[in-house]
């Protein structure tokens, strides 16, 4: 995930057309059950960003992997049901939809702890050969991706090349993400698969002043273009959705709560500080990446739209 700059503010009317159009299809979400009791091991499979891995910062401010993840939180809720089930985590910090599918950040090399006997080159190929070598044991495929697409419209600076640069990024996700989803499915028809929509985390810049409200403000209209487009292409191909930016509750810049050394402030802004680390002091943060609460909070978003889709672990 990556940090909005205030000048995104400027393209909120390019991405309202976006948003406005990108719907989620209306095809039914079919209901899964996972496929446990058959006397040997299953599989969740955990694909993403760094969201997927569980990052956070540690106390000198270096952004890890951790066991508090989503992935993990969710994990740890569908084992007390399905004891055979195993955790695979295939996530790459600063995944792109592009580079899931390409390749170009992290490396799958030979790794016996998830049977990937050679290099893959990408986390697709690498989720794909997992897939393959284990037929019928994967009841669930989770996935996080997107946020960081954006990063080279932002790194354009000037308010114009933002907004010039954005539609068409908001295209390629939508391409990429339905290949990707379009390949997991054919390589498993059973798995249940399930994304998730994102949190903003800048709304923590509410906190600093006219020119932060300001900032948290404009990035909402680029969080609802992203969600809408996402939400679309999990819809499409028959995916359950986690809607985490509802859970975070992330359009309320209305609904006033008490949040400790600051005094009343939104409510999205609030749950933002409670569950990231966008509100921690110096080294630690700002950082971006959800901590443990907050992790909880998308674990059990996902298990609760799981089970409204009728999956059983």
């Amino acid at each position: 995930m990556s940090r909005l700059p205030f000048a995104i503010a400027a393209a909120a009317g390019a991405l309202a057309l976006i948003a406005a159009t990108a719907i989620p299809a209306s095809a039914g979400v079919p209901a899964h059950r996972g496929f446990g009791r058959h006397g040997g091991p299953e599989y969740y499979l955990s694909l993403g960003d760094s969201l997927s891995v569980g990052d956070q910062p540690n106390a000198q401010g270096a952004t890890l992997p951790t066991d508090q993840g989503y992935a993990d939180q969710l994990y740890a809720m569908l084992r007390r049901d399905d004891r055979d089930l195993r955790l695979v985590k295939l996530g790459c910090p600063g995944e792109t939809t592009a580079t899931l599918n390409g390749g170009g950040i992290c490396g799958y090399a030979g790794d016996q702890r998830y049977s990937l006997t050679a290099d893959t080159g990408t986390q697709l190929a690498a989720a794909l050969k997992f897939l393959r070598e284990h037929p019928g044991q994967v009841p669930l495929i989770t996935i996080d991706i997107g946020a960081n697409d954006l990063n080279n419209c932002i790194a354009l600076g000037s308010i114009s090349a933002i907004a010039a640069c954005v539609p068409p990024v908001f295209a390629a996700i939508g391409h990429n993400l339905a290949e990707t989803l379009a390949a997991l499915r054919a390589a498993d028809p059973r798995a249940t698969i399930a994304g998730m929509t994102y949190y903003v985390p800048e709304l923590a810049s509410w906190l600093t002043g006219a020119a932060g409200r300001a900032f948290a403000e404009g990035s909402l209209p680029l969080a609802t273009a992203l969600n809408s487009t996402l939400t679309a292409d999990y819809a499409q191909a028959g995916a359950v959705v986690a809607d985490v930016f509802t859970a975070f509750h992330s359009s309320d810049l209305t609904d006033q709560v008490y949040l400790p050394g600051v005094g009343m402030a939104p409510e999205d802004v609030a749950l933002i500080c409670a569950w990231t680390w966008e509100c921690a002091a110096p080294p630690v943060g700002p950082n971006e990446h959800a901590n443990a609460a907050g992790y909880a909070v998308i674990a059990r978003t996902f298990l609760v739209a799981l089970r409204e889709a009728g999956y059983r672990s």
